[in-house]
C-alpha cells in the first residue's frame, strides 16, 4: 500500500468535493421537517458505496429512517470487517452563532488546522468520518489491494437514539456476521499524537415536566401564594448535585467502576494542558466532581447535565406571569457497569420524590445505552495501533472517551464481536455545536490509515 499517499494526493480535490456535496444535505433526524433530506442522504450514501466498489448495496427500510447496507465479499475464508457509521446530523441551532451556513460547507484555515477545515453540520460527526471509510474502500478496490471482506451498515437515527437499529441487528445477525466492527465516530488527542478510544460512557436521557396551577397566573395577584413551577424546577435540579458536585440520587454510584491508582496514572500520561483547555473554551476555571482531574471527569466518571430548560414568557419585553408548567431535558453520562435503564428508574423515583406539595412532576425517558470498554490485548486494537503508527509516525495512546455510542454494547451482545473505535476528529471540532468542522488533514489521514487496519487485521487473524 505504498501508493496510497499518491492516490490520495491525485484524488484530494474530488474527495473533498464529494464530502462537501454530502454535507449540503440537511439530514436532521430529530426534526420531521427534514425527513425528505434524510431519505435523500441515504440514497446518496448508497450511490457512494456502489461507486466505491461494493458488490451489493441496499437501502433497508425500518420503522424510522433507513439503514444503508453494503458489502464487498472477496473470499468467505477471509476475515470480515463491519463498518458502522451514521448519515444523520444534529440540528444546527442556534443558527446565529454560525460564522457560515451550517449546510453551506466552506473550507477555512484555523490555528489547529493550518491546512484548512471543512465547516458544516456533520463535517466531523459523522459524515466526514463515515465517508473516510467509503473512500478507503474505493482505494482498495480500484488498486486491487482489498485484503479481506468488508460490510457497511450506515444508519440515519444515531442522533435520536438509534431506536430502530436494535431490531435490525437482531433480525439480520447472519447478514451482519463479522470478525470485528470498525467505527470512526470518536476523536484523538491531537494531529501529532493519535489515540484510540478504548472506553465509552453510557447514556440516560430524560425530559421532566413540572406542573403547578391549571393556567398561567398574574404574578402580582398570585405571586408568593402558589408554587411557581419554574422556581420549583430550578431548585429540584440544583439539588441533584451536592457542594462537591457529587450526584445526590440514591444508588447512583453503587455500580460505578473505580479505576485503580495505576490506571489513573497511566491515563494522566496523555498530553494535556489545562491552560490551553480553558483558553479554548474562554473560561477562567474548570468545574466538576471533587477529587478528579478534568480528563477523569469527562471520561471515567458519571455526570448529570441539564441540556435544555424552558417555561413561562421568553419573548421580547415583559410579561409578569407565573407559568403553569416548566420543562427541562437532562442527560446522564454513565460509566461501565452502570445500567442505563436502572439509572433511569433511579432518577424517576428520586425526582418525583423530591417534588414539593403544590406541583406535580412527570418524567419521560427518551433513550439511552450502555457504556463499553475495548480490551487493548485483542488483534483489532493491535491492528489499529499499527495502522496509526505507520501513518502518524508515533504509537497511539489508549484513551477512555467521554461520549456515548450506545449501539456498541448492543453489537457485542447480538453479533458477539468487538468494536474498534478509530476516530480522527479533535475535541475542538465543535461537534453538536455551532461551527462544527473537520480538518482536511484529519479527513485525508483517515483515508490513508483505514486501509492499513484492514491489512494488519487480516495478517493478525491468520
Amino acid at each position: 500500500m505504498n501508493d496510497i499517499k499518491n492516490y490520495i494526493e491525485e484524488n484530494k480535490d474530488r474527495f473533498l468535493n464529494e464530502l462537501i456535496d454530502l454535507l449540503k444535505i440537511p439530514s436532521i433526524s430529530a426534526d420531521s421537517a427534514y425527513a425528505g433530506d434524510v431519505a435523500k442522504t441515504a440514497e446518496a450514501v448508497k450511490v457512494s458505496l456502489e461507486k466505491a466498489g461494493c458488490d451489493t448495496v441496499e437501502i433497508c427500510e425500518t420503522e424510522g429512517y433507513p439503514i444503508v447496507y453494503g458489502e464487498k465479499i472477496i473470499n468467505e475464508s477471509l476475515p470480515t470487517i463491519l463498518v458502522y457509521g451514521h448519515y444523520d446530523v444534529q440540528p444546527a441551532d442556534p443558527l446565529e452563532l454560525w460564522t457560515s451556513g451550517p449546510f453551506d460547507p466552506i473550507i477555512k484555515k484555523t490555528d489547529l488546522h493550518p491546512e484548512g477545515a471543512i465547516f458544516a453540520r456533520g463535517a466531523c460527526d459523522d459524515k466526514g468520518q463515515m465517508y473516510m471509510h467509503v473512500k478507503a474502500l474505493e482505494y482498495l478496490t480500484s488498486t486491487n489491494q482489498l485484503p479481506c471482506n468488508v460490510k457497511f451498515m450506515i444508519e440515519g437515527e444515531e442522533e435520536v437514539g438509534s431506536v430502530n437499529l436494535g431490531p435490525f441487528v437482531k433480525n439480520n445477525r447472519e447478514k451482519l456476521k463479522n470478525d470485528v466492527i470498525l467505527i470512526s465516530d470518536t476523536g484523538m488527542i491531537s494531529n501529532s499524537q493519535p489515540s484510540i478510544t478504548t472506553g465509552l460512557r453510557g447514556l440516560s436521557y430524560v425530559e421532566v415536566e413540572v406542573t403547578g396551577p391549571n393556567r398561567d397566573l398574574h404574578s402580582g395577584l398570585y405571586g408568593g401564594a402558589v408554587a411557581n413551577p419554574i422556581n420549583v424546577l430550578t431548585k429540584m435540579i440544583a439539588s441533584l448535585h451536592d457542594e462537591n458536585n457529587h450526584i445526590t440520587i440514591p444508588g447512583f454510584y453503587d455500580k460505578v467502576e473505580e479505576l485503580s491508582r495505576e490506571e489513573r496514572d497511566e491515563m494522566a500520561k496523555a498530553p494535556f494542558s489545562l491552560e490551553e483547555y480553558k483558553k479554548a473554551l474562554d473560561i477562567d476555571a474548570v468545574y466538576g466532581e471533587e477529587g478528579y482531574t478534568t480528563n477523569e471527569r469527562n471520561s471515567i466518571r458519571p455526570t448529570l447535565d441539564v441540556n435544555g430548560i424552558w417555561g413561562g414568557y421568553i419573548g421580547e419585553g415583559a410579561k409578569t406571569v407565573i407559568a403553569s408548567k416548566a420543562y427541562a431535558k437532562i442527560s446522564m453520562r454513565l460509566v461501565p457497569n452502570q445500567d442505563w435503564k436502572e439509572i433511569t428508574d433511579l432518577f424517576v423515583k428520586h425526582f418525583e420524590g423530591i417534588a414539593p406539595a403544590g406541583v406535580t412532576v412527570k418524567v419521560t425517558p427518551h433513550h439511552g445505552g450502555q457504556g463499553y470498554v475495548t480490551p487493548t490485548d485483542n488483534i483489532g486494537y493491535q491492528a489499529a495501533s499499527k495502522a496509526y503508527e505507520d501513518t502518524f509516525g508515533v504509537k497511539p495512546i489508549p484513551q477512555r472517551g467521554g461520549g456515548s455510542i450506545p449501539i456498541v454494547a448492543l453489537f457485542e451482545e447480538e453479533l458477539k464481536s468487538k468494536t474498534i473505535l478509530m476516530g480522527f476528529g479533535l475535541d475542538s471540532d465543535a461537534i453538536h455545536s455551532p461551527n462544527e468542522h473537520f480538518g482536511v488533514f484529519n479527513y485525508l489521514k483517515g483515508i490513508e490509515t483505514i486501509p492499513l487496519f484492514y491489512k494488519y487485521f487480516t495478517e493478525l487473524s491468520k
